[in-house]
């Protein structure tokens, strides 16, 4: 990888995966190199800097792994959502629209408390479902989203319009126009 101070050069681009036409962000490469995964947690947590935040929601899956390091630096806990079935205890649920179809995040209904300050951070910003389903968790079980913060942005399909037009300070590291 090269020696570099953007996150975006760590991003491996996949033509045509996971259907013909989509060019796939990876960022198992960012992830694989330490200076470009440090520099990626440092600058997602920049912006909350000097901020109240209780606990870091990782949005399943790649948000586990930039979750639990937000949450190690910060020494705060973590709180997965995950997808329905995968959590052992009580849950509430939250169904989203898919490009072909609908699924269900969920959350242990004891994971958060009310005003609690969150951070819900995942790795890539598309449609906004995902997300827009863990804030609604989050705010259902009372606690507050202070921010949203993922590595990339595809503002082309209108996630971040989404999650600003629900009150929502969003930050991204990298965009990438079109698909």
């Amino acid at each position: 990888m090269p020696n570099s101070f953007s996150v975006k050069d760590y991003i491996r681009t996949i033509v045509d995966f996971p259907h013909e036409g989509i060019l796939f962000r990876d960022v198992t490469t960012l992830f694989a190199d330490p200076r470009g995964f440090r520099m990626a947690i440092d600058q997602m947590l920049h912006p909350y800097a000097g901020q109240q935040i209780d606990r870091v929601v990782g949005l399943e899956a790649r948000g586990f792994i930039l979750g639990g390091a937000i949450a190690h630096q910060l020494s705060k806990g973590f709180v997965p959502v995950r997808k329905k079935g995968k959590l052992p205890a009580a849950t509430i649920a939250e169904e989203y629209q898919l490009e072909y179809g609908e699924a269900v995040v969920e959350i242990h209904d004891d994971a958060l408390s009310a005003g609690e300050k969150v951070l819900i951070v995942d790795d890539l910003l598309a449609t906004g479902g995902t997300a827009e389903a863990g804030i609604k968790l989050v705010e259902r079980l009372g606690a507050e989203v202070v921010g949203c913060a993922f590595i990339v942005d595809l503002p082309d399909l209108g996630g971040r319009k989404k999650l600003e037009d629900l009150g929502m300070d969003v930050h991204a590291l990298c965009t990438y126009e079109g698909l």
